[in-house]
Parts: structure tokens; C-alpha cells; sequence
């Protein structure tokens, strides 16, 4: 049994995360803005915050910088959003994010974010990292068409890594590639799902995957 922090500004999602974790037997605290969740924290000492990143108040990036600066930053978090960039991803996990669950969040995908995260424990703030350049900070990514927690399951093979020490250009086309690239697996192929999931326009997205060299039959091939 764990204390988990839920803060989403949503009351639907800060009621359906609270039942589905109380249903497992860990105690669960929720908070609708940025300031209940300090408050929460400094209280509850929780072994585990989801968080929103849209919020009216203060969105979650900013909490999560804001924890990390102060050393707050003592326990996994794991971040939740159905319209998080690519950047904004980025930053996050060089803050010290440990994961991403998309909106709408199932139960699954929900018990092993979880489950692995209060494993892994307390998080390391990017600023305690080692200097020496084999250990640079890192983001890894499914690829494939794996969810997150499906890749950690399966193992190394099943993610692709980003060395977050480089040039941020340089850093984001890689990450934008293995993005579509996962997209394209997931949506078997189809440009017009892809389109609608990502947002772009379908000429603006096919410019888009030809400039980042994605392989477009990648998708179909994979039979996902």
C-alpha cells in the first residue's frame, strides 16, 4: 500500500483515478490545482504524484520545475495530458518526470505506471545525474507502436533513446521521428488517423514525415 497524490483540475478524472487506486488498496490524496498539491505534499508525503500538465492555475511542468529547484522533487512523478507536445515532453523528463500516461487513461496502462513507478522509487533530480558523458540524462521511447509500459516490459529493444545533452533542434528531430514512427505503427499506417491524432493537417503532416526521413510503409509493414 502507497500514498499517491492525484492532481488534475478535472473532477471526473481526480474521482475515477481515486476509486481505481482505492480499489488497489493505496491511500490516495487528490488536488485540483497546483496549490492543493504542494499543501498535499508537505502533508502527505506521497510516495507517487500523477500529474496533470493542464492546469488554470499553474500547469504541471512549472510544479514539477518548481519541486525539482527546491528539492521537493523526492518521489516518482508521473505526468498525464491528452494534448502534451513534444517539447513539452522533452522538458519534463530532463526535470525529472519518470513517465507519461495520454489521456483517456486506462486501468491497464494506469496499474503498471503505477506499479513501476513506486518500484523505481525515489526520483533522481536531474542536477544529482553524473557528469561523465556515458551517463548523460536520457529520454526513452516506445517504438513500435508500444505503449510506454508495454515497452519497459519488454526491454531495451522495444524503446528508443535520446541523449538529452545535445543541441535541442538535433535532440527534437529524433524525438519528432520516433513520435510519427510510433503513430504510424500504431494507426497501421493510415495518414488520415495519424493526422487526426497528432493534429496536423494531412499535407503539412506528409511534408513533415518526408523531411524527418520517416519510413511512411513502416506502419503497414508491422502489421500493428
Amino acid at each position: 500500500m502507497a500514498n499517491i497524490l492525484v492532481v488534475d483540475d478535472e473532477l471526473g478524472i481526480r474521482d475515477l483515478l481515486w476509486e481505481i487506486l482505492n480499489d488497489e488498496g493505496h491511500n490516495v490524496e487528490v488536488a485540483e490545482n497546483a496549490a492543493q498539491a504542494r499543501s498535499a505534499r508537505l502533508r502527505d508525503r506521497p510516495d507517487l504524484v500523477l500529474l496533470d500538465i493542464w492546469m488554470p492555475d499553474t500547469d504541471g511542468v512549472t510544479l514539477l520545475k518548481e519541486w525539482s529547484a527546491t528539492g521537493a522533487l523526492t518521489m516518482p512523478v508521473i505526468m498525464m495530458s491528452g494534448h502534451a507536445t513534444i517539447d513539452t515532453a522533452v522538458e519534463a523528463t530532463r526535470i525529472g518526470a519518470l513517465a507519461f500516461l495520454e489521456k483517456p487513461i486506462t486501468m491497464q496502462k494506469l496499474l503498471k505506471a503505477v506499479e513501476q513507478g513506486l518500484a523505481r522509487g525515489a526520483v533522481r533530480k536531474p542536477s544529482a545525474l553524473p557528469t561523465v558523458p556515458s551517463a548523460a540524462p536520457m529520454l526513452e521511447v516506445p517504438v513500435g507502436g508500444q505503449s510506454a509500459t508495454e515497452a519497459a516490459e519488454l526491454g531495451p529493444s522495444s524503446q528508443q533513446s535520446f541523449m538529452l545533452d545535445k543541441p535541442l533542434r538535433e535532440t527534437r528531430d529524433e524525438f519528432e521521428k520516433a513520435y510519427f514512427e510510433y503513430h504510424l505503427a500504431k494507426e497501421n499506417g493510415s495518414m488520415t488517423r495519424v493526422a487526426e491524432k497528432t493534429g496536423l493537417e494531412r499535407t503539412h503532416l506528409y511534408r513533415k514525415l518526408k523531411q524527418l526521413g520517416v519510413d511512411l510503409t513502416r506502419g503497414k509493414r508491422n502489421g500493428v
